[in-house]
């Protein structure tokens, strides 16, 4: 019973503290990206996962849920529990998913490369956008034939899409102007893949860059779009915002697997 209570208290710590840290960079993304009505909608679901987390350790430190005389609501609440038990689940089996797929790479040299955009903080690019472009970068100067797709369009108040900024930093970095193709029109992953798949031929192979939470999601994607053949290539990403990157992911890849049901 002591170790159940200590571990209970332990995550209810962790609940609280990562809501905390969780509100904290979403407050900042919505106050600085241009899709500040995504961010928000996506930040509303994430603190109810937080909550569903927290309710959790608090049931199983005080056992509230079922905590009471009345047959009628000692039923209610093992029917609440259940279903919270099994949500926290269904939320643990996705933050796994996502996490094992960040560190999975099969790159090998391929024609095309898709470069994912990801969105300006204040018109800038981020430091995983960055990153992504360094990888971009080192993969091409490894394999020169390769030609470089950049993906994003969601332009910020100036008008420059995330496909722009990142092709005007691969040109200062020395990389051809003719070994980049821009597709700046897309607005979502979904929308990356299916312009993409008009540039160039889906069965044949593509390597795919996007940051290391993003790739399991990226990969899904890629394929229901028509990519038979997607070698991955993580870029390494802010070890201080990975659990809330991979929070967004997890929330996204739930609603994608709503809206296929």
């Amino acid at each position: 019973m002591k170790a159940r209570q200590i571990i209970a208290d332990i995550l209810i710590l962790a609940a609280v503290v990562f809501t905390l840290y969780l509100s904290v960079i979403m407050v900042h993304r919505i106050r600085t990206v241009v899709l500040r009505d995504t961010y928000i909608r996506i930040f509303s679901y994430e603190l109810i996962a937080c909550a569903i987390f927290l309710l959790f350790a608090l049931d199983l430190r005080f056992g509230f849920l079922t905590a009471t005389n009345l047959i009628a609501l000692k039923v209610v609440g093992w029917l609440v529990r259940i279903i919270v038990v099994l949500a926290f689940s269904v939320i643990l089996f996705f933050v796994g998913k996502v996490t094992v797929g960040s560190f999975m790479r099969t790159a090998e040299p391929a024609d095309h490369v898709l470069v994912l955009g990801l969105a300006l903080e204040n018109g800038k690019p981020t430091a995983d956008l960055i990153s992504r472009l360094d990888t971009a970068e080192n993969y091409w100067r490894a394999n020169p034939e390769s030609t470089l797709i950049l993906t994003g369009g969601n332009p910020d108040r100036s008008g420059r899409t995330e496909a722009a900024v990142m092709r005007d930093i691969l040109l200062e970095r020395g990389v051809p102007e003719e070994k980049l193709t821009l597709e700046d029109q897309a607005r979502t992953t979904k929308d990356n893949f299916r312009n993409a798949a008009q540039l160039i031929d889906p069965d044949e192979p593509v390597v795919l860059i996007s940051s290391n939470y993003h790739m399991d999601r990226a990969v899904m994607t890629a394929k229901s779009a028509g990519f038979t053949h997607v070698l991955r290539l993580p870029a390494p990403s802010s070890v201080l915002n990975f659990g809330a990157n991979v929070m967004w992911e997890v929330v996204l890849e739930m609603n994608d697997l709503t809206h296929r049901r």
